[in-house]
């Protein structure tokens, strides 16, 4: 064995299981199940050109020398990051744990409860600290969480405004730069016109349905807001907020003076730079709104047994149901993040925020006041953080960088500068020196921290907040390890068992590709310095866009979306800014087939396209002949054809050549979703299919995290024709000549995130990837032909062959009285995570096992499957009671007194032999949707209710 090739340790089964898996399968080679599997007209003509695989120990030398080259300043740029401290507590037991970093969505309740209370715990802080009913469990980040909110706004017109298409937006020229271009990024399709102005001089017209503030400003000024709500409620318009997260500890929370809905970022609160993301972005409204809200949210609900249990609630609103009327994408999420600035409010509690909170102002204060004595001017009246100095910005700026600082210079002559968590009073005397350089006057030296508050009564908060017992409770390193660790084992992840989820590729995320984002020479770098001190993230970032260009076959890449579904939302507004370029504004339709992700009609209708679906076949294939009725009947106005390849029915359709043909034949540009791309990397490509743009899911194909549901990462690859409208950044030059407002907040979006991705490629080289689809293609049909006596797989292609994932029809179950979340359940005493439930088709499960796991791993699974369809045999429709049906079963259950089951504990427990010695133990049993939904609580219960009379 090749202990140097990073290949051997990533793909799961050895080479003397090859024999038998292929004999299982009935071909004689890898090379026999890739030509029965993939159209011989779309297979690559030559291989990938890539560097050659480095191993693990040579690229953490690399990843070492590269990050070298970022030079990390003491940085007080601001604009919405900041550096803040991880506490390593938190860093060693959810960041660089694969307990918390290789789970789920949390889609199965009962497998997930310690991320669900964790996710509790985020939006309870978020409640509390903006004075809001209602969280969500993180977006993107801070800028795509505005854009929700004035979607969100813009849904819930009144009926007369709606009726007289009000459709003007307010938005304060205080807010941040990137989240303005956001804001046009959204405004766009939707209609809405931007009015930006100043807040002070608003006229409050009729024509407006909302309006956008930023707290504090973007300059550092706190303003009083209260007035400005109270006449826009008069007027009907709404009104959201940009709140900086640790300024709400010591200002009033928007909700009190009335806002409809408050936004941010929480990265504030533990969480890494990362050159720009991932950070977890926070949303929270009005109960009135609870339909409406962006994203996901976690609810309270009770299990079989009546027990308090924990679910995502209001699932309505999950894609895959709503669709094309879908008004956000559940997608949107950073988990992984939310978790860690939520257990961070955990560590320090509201007693420790304060101290964060009251220390950083000091410090802008203790600026102020000697920045003053120099004889500078201080320009904002009151401020939290941020201090605004009127001085020669050029001047400043030599002196700064010549002293490895960074401010933020909004013009020629003044200076910003944005203190934080990390500055000491060390820093503050080098900013006082460089201000006496620039002055040409002697330095002075601060001693003390000043006492003086710059925040005036009528913003300064005076009501409490984190009451709750689990934020006045684990403020020692012992006691939050043994919270995190409790948390932990109710969670079932990747380091437990295979999770065959069908369309989201659980893969390997190896410790290699992992370990470089703990260096602080990555993690401690803000999205906006200037550019020649990221040259080790320039590299890199270069270095990546370059590979997927290459992977995809097209020509240009963009890094910047932060997620699959806004990956989709960005090549669909690319595809349209290049029609508008060709004056051709008016092709606004967007064909889907009935078997595409949820998210795509979602997607399309954000980007203002309308929706048509074409028919599939019964094979599960697009119908070219409906298709080709549909292409014709709008060729006037055709825009976009959105296709999975892959299809969603785990198919290499063998006429995807004449489908994109048609397409472009009547001028229409072919979107191609890559969330199957695991199953095309190094055998086929977008770009050798023929299509025009593809988004790649990171965290998928390309090992990042899932991370419990985020972080995500969406580029987008595109055609030579649509390289001048890859998107932009207001304030670092990104893009193409001719780019697209930003997707996201970031010039470069989760930058620090595909490290993960470049690592995984540079290790794995062109060899190497070819080696992994192949191995995904042989585990999927491996699984399909053990299994095929016992379950029907619905769709495969010409020859038989499913491509990396099928669909097994649980449909005929029924009349046994067994549903498929019976057996996704079921699964779960198997101390497995069910596959994709009902989608593509309803009664179905989507089995897809990736090329990491190994044979005794898929083999393990494949008798629990064969085990449970025994057990399926064994049910009757008009005896419920029976082991399916009352799965999972805790041990709660297993160590009662009473038994009241008509078959064994060890049935329901320990039906395989292996459980003996490994057995994941679910802490809840079913849970009651319906009952959460109808008693919607989404924050930790107050304290009062854990106190004894």
């Amino acid at each position: 064995m090749n202990t140097f090739s990073f290949a051997t340790r990533h793909i799961g089964p050895r080479e003397h299981d090859l024999k038998d898996m292929l004999e299982t399968i009935g071909v004689d080679s890898i090379d026999q199940l890739i030509y029965e599997t993939l159209p011989d007209d779309i297979r690559l003509k030559k291989d990938l050109e890539l560097a050659p695989a480095m191993s693990e120990h040579e690229y953490i030398a690399h990843s070492i020398s590269l990050a070298a080259k970022n030079k990390v300043f003491r940085t007080y740029i601001g604009l919405g990051y900041h550096q803040s401290i991880t506490p390593p507590v938190i860093q060693r037991n959810i960041l660089e744990n694969p307990g918390w970093y290789t789970a789920y969505t949390p889609y199965q309740a009962e497998i997930a409860q310690g991320r669900l209370e964790a996710l509790l715990n985020f939006q309870t802080v978020i409640a509390d600290l903006t004075g809001m009913e209602l969280a969500n469990a993180s977006l993107l980040d801070e800028g795509t969480a505005a854009a929700e909110a004035m979607s969100l706004l813009y849904e819930v017109r009144e009926r007369d405004q709606k009726k007289s298409n009000v459709n003007k937006f307010f938005v304060s020229e205080v807010v941040l730069p990137q989240t303005i271009d956001l804001l046009k990024t959204r405004a766009i399709p939707l209609g809405i016109e931007l009015v930006i102005g100043d807040h002070e001089e608003f006229d409050f017209s009729e024509e407006f349905f909302g309006a956008f503030l930023q707290y504090p400003g973007r300059m550092g000024q706190v303003y009083d807001y209260s007035g400005f709500v109270a006449k826009a409620k008069e007027h009907n318009i709404k009104t959201a907020v940009a709140a900086d997260i640790l300024s709400l500890v010591k200002l009033r929370a928007p909700g009190e003076f009335g806002v409809d809905v408050v936004v941010g970022t929480t990265q504030r609160f533990g969480i890494p730079l990362g050159y720009g993301g991932p950070h977890a972005a926070y949303f929270a409204t009005k109960e009135e709104y609870k339909r409406s809200i962006p994203g996901r949210i976690i609810g309270v609900t009770k299990d079989t047994d009546g027990n308090y249990a924990l679910r995502m609630a209001l699932q309505t609103r999950e894609q895959h149901i709503k669709r094309d009327r879908a008004t956000s994408n559940i997608c949107t999420a950073q988990v992984l993040l939310a978790v860690m600035a939520g257990m961070y409010a955990v560590y320090h509690g509201p007693r420790g925020l304060k101290f964060i909170a009251n220390r950083v102002h000091s410090l802008a204060a203790t600026v102020a006041e000697n920045v003053e004595k120099l004889g500078y001017s201080q320009l904002n009246s009151t401020f939290f953080d941020t201090v605004l100095i009127k001085a020669e910005a050029a001047r400043v700026k030599e002196i700064a960088e010549r002293n490895e600082v960074n401010f933020y210079y909004p013009s020629s002559d003044v200076v910003a500068i944005s203190l934080n968590e990390a500055t000491n009073l060390d820093d503050v005397n080098t900013i006082l020196a460089i201000f006496a350089e620039a002055a040409g006057k002697d330095a002075i030296k601060a001693t003390d921290l000043s006492e003086k508050s710059y925040i005036p009564a009528s913003v300064e908060r005076k009501t409490e907040f984190l009451k709750n017992e689990v934020f006045n409770s684990y403020h020692s390193e012992t006691e939050l390890m043994r919270y995190i660790k409790k948390l932990e084992r109710k969670d079932l992840s990747l380091n437990h068992s295979m999770i065959s989820l069908g369309s989201c590729t659980m893969k390997l995320n190896a410790a290699a590709e992992m370990l470089p984002i703990s260096y602080p020479q990555w993690g401690n770098l803000h999205p906006f310095v200037p550019v020649d001190q990221a040259e080790g993230y320039q590299i890199v970032l270069k270095r990546l866009e370059e590979q997927l260009t290459e992977i995809t076959g097209f020509a240009g890449t963009s890094l910047q979306p932060n997620s699959g579904a806004q990956g989709e939302y960005a090549g669909l507004m690319v595809i349209r800014k290049y029609h508008e370029s060709r004056g051709e504004a008016h092709r606004n339709i967007c064909l889907i087939p009935s078997s595409a992700h949820g998210t795509n009609p979602a997607s399309a209708v954000m980007a203002g396209m309308k929706v048509v679906v074409t028919k599939s076949t019964e094979s599960g294939n697009i119908d070219i002949e409906d298709l080709k009725e549909k292409a014709l009947k709008h060729k006037d106005k055709l825009a976009a054809l959105m296709v999975t390849y892959p299809s969603t029915h785990g198919v290499f359709e063998s006429a995807i050549v004449e489908v994109i043909d048609i397409i472009h034949q009547y001028g229409g540009q072919v979107y191609m979703d890559g969330a199957n791309m695991n199953a095309q990397v190094g055998l086929t490509s977008p770009g050798v299919i023929g299509a025009d743009v593809c988004h790649l899911n990171l965290h998928k194909t390309f090992a990042i995290p899932h991370g419990g549901g985020g972080p995500g990462v969406g580029p987008i690859c595109v055609a030579k024709q649509l390289v001048p409208f890859l998107p932009g950044n207001p304030v670092v030059k990104t893009g193409g000549d001719d780019a697209i407002t930003a997707i996201s907040s970031a010039p470069w979006g989760s930058a620090l995130v595909c490290l993960i991705s470049y690592g995984y490629i540079k290790m794995l080289g062109a060899e190497g990837l070819k080696k992994v689809t192949q191995y995904a293609i042989l585990n999927a049909n491996y699984i399909k032909s053990r299994i095929e006596e016992h379950y029907k797989t619905l769709y495969s292609g010409e020859r038989g062959r499913a491509a990396h994932e099928m669909i097994v029809d649980c449909r005929p179950f029924k009349a046994k009285g067994i549903e498929v979340t019976d057996i996704a359940k079921r699964l779960i005493d198997y101390g497995f995570h069910a596959p994709t439930v009902s989608f593509p088709v309803a009664g179905t499960l989507m089995i897809e096992p990736t090329e990491s796991e190994s044979k005794a791993e898929l083999d393990r699974f494949c008798d629990a499957l064969i085990s449970i369809r025994k057990e399926i045999d064994e049910a009757t429709e008009d005896e419920p009671n029976n082991v399916l049906k009352n799965s999972p079963h805790t041990l709660a259950m297993l160590t009662a007194n009473e038994w009241n089951f008509p078959y064994s504990r060890q049935k329901a427990a320990f039906p395989m032999d292996y459980l003996a010695e490994n057995k994941f133990w679910p802490s809840i049993r079913r849970v009651d949707e319906a009952f959460g939904d109808r008693n919607l609580i989404c924050t930790c219960a107050p304290i009062e209710e854990y106190m004894e009379d």
